[in-house]
């Protein structure tokens, strides 16, 4: 078992062990989040306070908020297209394409397992306002369900993980992205369903919405 150590800015030294633990329950905490968020017996509960914003071309995008942090929520079928499928293209690096054309690096720094990977994530000076000039470190989770289903778990690394796997370079503000990610249903005729789900405190609705939708 290893035992070397990730060095770490501030006050945060940690083992590769000790790593890979945390990234596993932190991601684990993920996934149940999302899965809960997903599941369409919980919208008929009057405690859910899923509000929805809107329903246009087939997906539901829609908004739960507890204390600073907002959830959005979109949702969608698509047909002939199985989850296996899907899954393919629906990972943390297509994603922050999504979220702004101005991604001017994106590349895997580490892999945990082979499910479970650390990303870094930079955008430059002509992004959105809620991208411009950050850089994000984020874990990346893919897991298969007992049923099919596939969850794909992305969130950031608190700040001194994040600085003692790569420093934060230049003038760029490091980001931080709650948890997000996608749970892919199976259903018929080699169909799926879509869950995108992303959680952040610093809110632009248009900028997310035009992201969920993507």
């Amino acid at each position: 078992m290893s035992r070397r150590t990730v060095p770490c800015s501030r006050s945060w030294s940690i083992s590769e062990d000790s790593l890979k633990r945390y990234v596993q329950f932190a991601s684990e905490s993920c996934i149940q989040e999302l899965l809960a968020a997903s599941d369409t017996n919980r919208g008929n509960s009057n405690n859910d306070e899923w509000k929805v914003l809107t329903f246009d071309n087939g997906v539901e995008i829609s908004k739960r908020r507890s204390g600073s942090f907002h959830t959005f929520r979109s949702r969608w079928v698509l047909r002939s297209v199985s989850p296996q499928q899907f899954i393919t293209v629906a990972n943390a690096i297509d994603a922050a394409k999504q979220w702004d054309s101005d991604l001017v690096e994106a590349r895997y720094i580490k892999e945990i397992e082979d499910n479970l990977s650390i990303i870094r994530l930079r955008f430059g000076d002509n992004s959105k306002p809620l991208f411009r000039n950050r850089e994000f470190i984020v874990y990346e989770r893919r897991q298969t369900m007992e049923d099919g289903t596939v969850v794909v778990a992305v969130a950031s690394l608190p700040k001194e993980i994040a600085a003692g796997l790569h420093p934060k370079q230049n003038n760029s503000i490091r980001g931080l992205l709650l948890q997000s990610g996608w749970v892919v249903e199976k259903l018929e005729d080699n169909s799926c369903a879509v869950t995108y789900v992303v959680q952040v405190i610093e809110v632009n609705i248009h900028t997310i919405s035009a992201t969920i939708k993507s």
